[in-house]
């Protein structure tokens, strides 16, 4: 069974709409149908569909597994950055889904991870997402954290909420962006007619904290380092099209058409620090740029020094 916990920032609103805005994987109907199995709990105490959230209650919800669900093991290559007994660091592939979903129940990095890791993976994000403890887009390439046991999971995902694990981005954006350096704070929810789109206009929305900045200008793109302060789905593609800045090759925030031959949005994340959860060492993993990045990279150098 799938553990989903979340901390209530403000209060007042039922629990059906809460979470139909905070877990846009889940729909209403079905978070409805939930509650009414008595799968969801605010503080530990289960709760119906009128039940209105408080500021700083834990909200939990148990997704019952699903019949029939059988993730197998495939021998998929992996890009390992470190491994050890208690945790792994993949460099993720632009194109690899991290866990089974709808539409995706084979080829995602978890099938990749059972087999290579057998029976050691932490269990707490139940059968279709062992080990995962946070994950990055499909079209996001880098830096993966996977959890081997419980113990591990539990004091990383510690570290996830209280915004302790270090996590840069390097990404190339529309643009030039004006200053050196600069903060995107802007709270993030579910767009409010699309529900597979975040956004800075939510109704019902988290806080969420994007730092920048600038690496190299080409003129009409920049290429940045973006550090997150908070983990908020889409946060980085959701805060630089905010300030007019999209991400090149993301088709769903940015420009539907794309100058460049690109897979998805130029977004990688490069660097993942954390204490380790085994001995309190403070551990920094760097997910080299793939080839794609790297090209594109070079090919804007040319056309930038072409144009002086």
């Amino acid at each position: 069974m799938d553990i989903l916990n979340i901390v209530a920032e403000t209060g007042g609103e039922r629990i059906d709409r809460f979470l139909s805005g905070n877990l846009g994987d889940l729909s209403r109907s079905y978070i409805q149908k939930l509650l009414k199995e008595g799968h969801i709990e605010a503080d530990g105490k289960p709760v119906k569909a009128n039940y209105k959230v408080s500021p700083g209650e834990e909200i939990t919800v148990r997704l019952p597994e699903p019949e029939n669900t059988e993730i197998l093991p495939e021998d998929i290559p992996l890009d390992i950055l470190y491994e050890d007994d208690d945790i792994l660091v993949v460099n993720k592939p632009k194109g690899m889904v991290v866990h089974p979903s709808a539409g995706h129940s084979s080829h995602t990095l978890v099938n990749a991870l059972m087999f290579h890791c057998k029976d050691r993976l932490s269990g707490i994000n139940g059968v279709l997402r062992p080990g995962i403890v946070h994950r990055i887009d499909k079209d996001t390439t880098g830096s993966l954290l996977v959890c081997k046991n419980d113990h591990a999971h539990q004091v990383l995902a510690e570290q996830l909420k209280e915004h302790s694990i270090t996590r840069r981005y390097h990404a190339v954006v529309h643009g030039n962006l004006k200053e050196d350096a600069g903060t995107v704070s802007a709270p993030i929810g579910r767009h409010p007619t699309d529900r597979k789109k975040m956004s800075t206009r939510a109704v019902h929305a988290r806080s969420a904290v994007t730092h920048y900045r600038v690496l190299e200008r080409f003129g009409d793109y920049t290429y940045i380092e973006c550090e997150l302060e908070t983990g908020r789905t889409h946060q980085i593609r959701v805060h630089m099209a905010s300030i007019g800045h999209p991400i090149l090759g993301d088709a769903v925030y940015g420009p539907a058409r794309c100058p460049f031959r690109l897979q998805g949005q130029t977004l990688h994340a490069k660097t993942l620090g954390i204490l380790h959860p085994a001995t309190g060492e403070y551990m920094e993993f760097d997910a080299p740029l793939p080839e794609y990045f790297r090209k594109l990279l070079d090919t804007l150098r040319r056309k930038n020094k072409l144009a002086l």
